[in-house]
């Protein structure tokens, strides 16, 4: 690593290590290294990326510039991992996945050039392909044999494994990830995710909250950990229990966490309570959806697009809908949707659920079912949008379709919800 001392590499690899395990102190521990030697190339863009997650685009820009201005006596590792992330921060998701595919094959470890690309909220995740999951685990296991016991890639193997629904291998992984770093956000995350897709709600409650209890609240993950644990909740049917969750922390003005995840995280909760027939309560819908209209004022990232819709429709704000699909539209027009047409025809669905026309919802997500994977994030949490089609389906009485897709998720894992649905079908 080049540095100008000794103090300045050990404070840069702190920050990657917080980064990596979504835990706090990443950018303090990065502008530390940074106060150390000021012109640490990698600590400077290790700092853009970490603005950028954090929905402060001026600073990461401001970041990467600073960062290609002190390349001089760089190593060539150093050279490439720099550009690839440029690349990243300057959102050419093309060309960054083309430089770190090329860069892993002779510097497999990188593992926080890795990162970039890995993961629902990553390069891969919101490169707008049908395949990205296949892909994803395609890259990490092309690099698997150099990484060994490691704590971070051990947990975001098992998040790739889980996706692909080989479960069993997933807990394995990252009950082994666990175990290397017991207080990883990353790894609690990838476990939280196992409890879900197997439908161990009860089991996932009970980690979560054990876990949780000396996790600090600052950290990177912390809020999404807690909407995890508000949807095992949901699943063990204690809707009471979410209350005090979302007053605390799901909350988007109170969230700790970045703007898109408290965005994502209070639309899509209280889009399910509706869908499941649950009280009004927690929360205001008027105030999500004000918080989407402020920091989200136009279209951009196609997942957060997708929870603009949700928090708009489940506010009733008809004009704000209208809005954004025209900022959709007009974005589809240009190419600048990876996605394609999937997020328009998923934002109509979502439009025609909130005025209560469940035959247009059906016509509008029915052929984009197995597309929605394009529009990233993680199965859980696109999960919202089958649950849509399925209350649509119920409602506009299209009970065979539905009978069919419980069935295939009941397969899948047990679930009191799916089985009250079927049996009301």
């Amino acid at each position: 690593l080049t540095a100008q001392t000794r103090g300045a590499a050990e404070h840069y690899m702190a920050g990657i290590d917080s980064a990596l395990a979504m835990s706090v102190g990443a950018m303090e521990s990065l502008q530390a290294a940074i106060a150390a030697d000021e012109r640490c190339a990698m600590a400077h863009m290790a700092l853009a990326r970490e603005f950028q997650y954090r929905g402060q685009p001026a600073e990461a820009q401001a970041s990467k510039a600073r960062a290609l201005q002190c390349m001089d006596g760089v190593t060539r590792r150093e050279r490439q991992h720099l550009e690839a992330m440029a690349r990243a921060v300057e959102g050419d998701v093309p060309a960054a996945l083309a430089l770190i595919r090329e860069h892993l094959q002779e510097f497999p470890r990188d593992a926080f050039l890795l990162k970039q690309a890995d993961g629902p909220f990553g390069l891969l995740g919101f490169g707008g392909e049908q395949d990205h999951l296949e892909a994803n685990f395609a890259l990490l296991d092309s690099v698997a044999a150099a990484y060994g016991d490691d704590w971070w890639f051990l947990s975001a193997y098992a998040f790739a494994h889980n996706e692909l629904g080989r479960h069993a291998a997933a807990r394995r992984l990252v009950e082994r990830a666990l175990e290397g770093q017991p207080r990883s956000g990353h790894s609690a995350h990838t476990m939280a995710h196992v409890f879900f897709e197997t439908g161990e709600h009860q089991g996932g409650a009970a980690f979560l909250e054990e876990w949780l209890r000396d996790f600090p609240r600052q950290a990177q993950i912390y809020t999404h950990l807690v909407w995890h644990l508000a949807l095992c909740h949901l699943g063990c049917g204690r809707p009471e229990q979410v209350q005090a969750l979302y007053d605390e922390t799901l909350h988007p003005e109170r969230s700790p966490g970045a703007p898109l995840i408290a965005l994502c995280d209070a639309a899509s909760l209280l889009w399910r309570y509706d869908l499941y027939g649950l009280e009004r309560p927690p929360g205001s819908r008027a105030t999500v959806a004000a918080f989407a209209a402020a920091r989200f004022p136009r279209a951009g990232i196609a997942f957060g697009d997708m929870h603009c819709a949700l928090a708009y429709a489940a506010a009733g704000d008809t004009e704000a809908l209208q809005q954004l699909l025209a900022q959709i539209r007009e974005r589809l027009a240009q190419g600048k949707i990876p996605a394609g047409a999937v997020l328009p025809e998923v934002v109509e669905a979502i439009a025609a659920f909130a005025r209560a026309d469940y035959e247009a919802v059906v016509q509008h997500l029915e052929p984009m079912a197995e597309q929605v994977v394009r529009l990233g994030g993680s199965n859980a949490q696109r999960s919202v949008l089958e649950d849509t089609l399925l209350q649509a389906y119920i409602r506009a009485g299209h009970y065979e379709p539905a009978a069919v897709l419980l069935r295939q998720r009941l397969a899948r894992r047990p679930s009191t919800r799916d089985t009250e649905w079927l049996a009301q079908v």
